[in-house]
């Protein structure tokens, strides 16, 4: 079974979010006076005009939730109901690997067939197919714009918080009683939603009946994917690009530390998605980026904090609910690329031995997008089988320890000075495939994949 995926271009009459009113509060009520998860607007749209011969019908509501510095915002999920269902319903939260710095690329947007640009398509025209795949499975999809109106690539308390909160904006909505069973799943940027909210939920939305997390591609500990993508063939290319993310996501100003070559970058991609700065740096470092006295980026105490503060794991308390934690192995021992194998089953490690239930699988001879051909239909008939109950076997008795995941350690800030030029290091390990390999070929294997699992999730859930 295969799907060929189209090369015409998207609609082009969807509104941008930027020129949506529908993305905008205009309450009378302050936003940091409501309630997280409340819903503020809704309207129908029709989703699938890119690649599914029947349009779907679907809702969209905008809802309030909170930046990463835990400021109240307001952004969109879409809500996908199952054709002709008439049981209570169940929930899965689709996180999506949108990883972008545009709203061009929002799945509030390209879900109705906004167009993302030329780079991006193939991206946005699977996860179009993902959506249905899901839908196939007989259960509400809630598909949030995570990264929020800022989007804040990468802020995985932004994203766990925003999953969260979508989740309760479609329960609201649809009046669902606090029993309803909720599921969440990511893969790749995707993941950093998942398994935020997994940490999260406890303390954060403990009314939520979760079931069930499935992430799949995980950057644990970002100074670890930067090591490893440092000077890389082609994954490189989003430096520059998480770098600007995270500075934004934490008010942090990115100019005192950037040369001008780095400024250059950074300004070339603030505006893209995934599609449009991955692959576009061969061999770039992040040292090349800096100014002189900052080139050690890791050990300088405003980027160490930030990336101490969003290594996985941290928050205090644990997940609650079985997940399954997955990532590939490219055959050099370290990860699939991009995501490091050993800093996910230290993850998986840490969480057994917090008594989580944890399901780690490991992909081997898989780069990032064939590792996620694998992940997708697992994730699916994991979640389908803790919505019918099926007895959950971990394997935390067989997880090793992994790698340590030890926060950083800044050395004290010298004084910013005006000048810097790029200089050339050592590239890193990764071996650089393409990010989520985004040519057709390797898109349609992991669509069929998905699909196929699907509509096997749907046969046993009716059986």
């Amino acid at each position: 079974m295969a799907l060929a995926l189209p090369a015409t271009p998207a609609q082009a009459a969807v509104p941008l979010p930027s020129a949506d009113a529908f993305y905008t509060y205009n309450g009378a009520t302050p936003l940091a006076q409501v309630k997280p998860g409340t819903v503020l607007k809704t309207r129908t749209v029709t989703l699938g005009a890119d690649v599914n011969p029947t349009p779907l019908p679907a809702t969209q509501l905008l809802y309030r939730t909170q930046d990463e510095l835990g400021r109240p915002t307001a952004t969109v999920t879409t809500v996908i109901m199952p054709p002709g269902s008439t049981v209570a319903p169940k929930i899965i939260a689709y996180l999506s690997f949108y990883d972008s710095l545009a709203d061009k690329c929002d799945p509030s947007y390209t879900l109705q067939g906004g167009d993302p640009g030329a780079n991006n398509t193939q991206l946005t025209d699977a996860e179009q197919a993902f959506v249905e795949a899901y839908v196939a499975t007989g259960n509400v999809i809630t598909v949030p714009d995570f990264e929020g109106p800022g989007l804040h690539w990468t802020a995985g308390h932004e994203a766990g918080r925003s999953a969260l909160d979508a989740v309760r904006a479609t329960e609201a909505f649809l009046k669902a009683p606090a029993t309803t069973m909720v599921g969440l799943t990511g893969y790749s940027g995707g993941s950093i939603a998942a398994e935020w909210a997994a940490e999260l939920a406890p303390a954060y939305a403990p009314e939520i009946n979760l079931v069930g997390v499935a992430a799949g591609g995980v950057p644990v500990h970002f100074g670890h994917n930067l090591t490893y993508i440092n000077g890389s063939p082609s994954w490189s290319g989003i430096i520059p690009a998480a770098f600007h993310a995270l500075a934004q996501g934490y008010d942090l100003d990115l100019n005192t530390y950037l040369s001008t070559y780095g400024k250059s970058l950074v300004d070339k991609d603030k505006h893209g998605c995934i599609g449009d700065f991955s692959g576009t740096h061969p061999g770039l470092t992040a040292a090349q980026m800096m100014k002189p006295q900052y080139q050690d980026i890791l050990h300088v105490k405003a980027f160490a904090d930030i990336v101490n503060n969003l290594i996985m794991g941290t928050a205090p308390g644990h997940p609650t609910v079985p997940m399954l934690l997955a990532v590939g192995n490219n055959g050099s021992s370290i990860g699939d690329d991009v995501m490091i194998t050993g800093d996910v089953e230290a993850l998986a490690h840490e969480y057994c031995g917090q008594g989580v239930r944890v399901l780690f699988e490991t992909y081997p001879h898989s780069a990032h997008t064939q590792a996620g051909a694998v992940f997708e239909p697992n994730a699916v008939s994991f979640l389908v089988a803790r919505f019918a109950g099926v007895p959950f076997v971990d394997n935390c008795a067989t997880v090793g320890q992994g790698n340590s995941l030890a926060p950083l350690v800044p050395a004290s800030n010298p004084r910013p000075t005006t000048s810097g030029t790029p200089t050339a290091t050592k590239p890193g390990q990764a071996s650089g495939s393409s990010l989520p390999a985004t040519g057709p070929a390797a898109l349609v294997g992991l669509t069929a994949l998905l699909l196929m699992a699907g509509a096997f999730a749907v046969r046993r859930a009716r059986a």
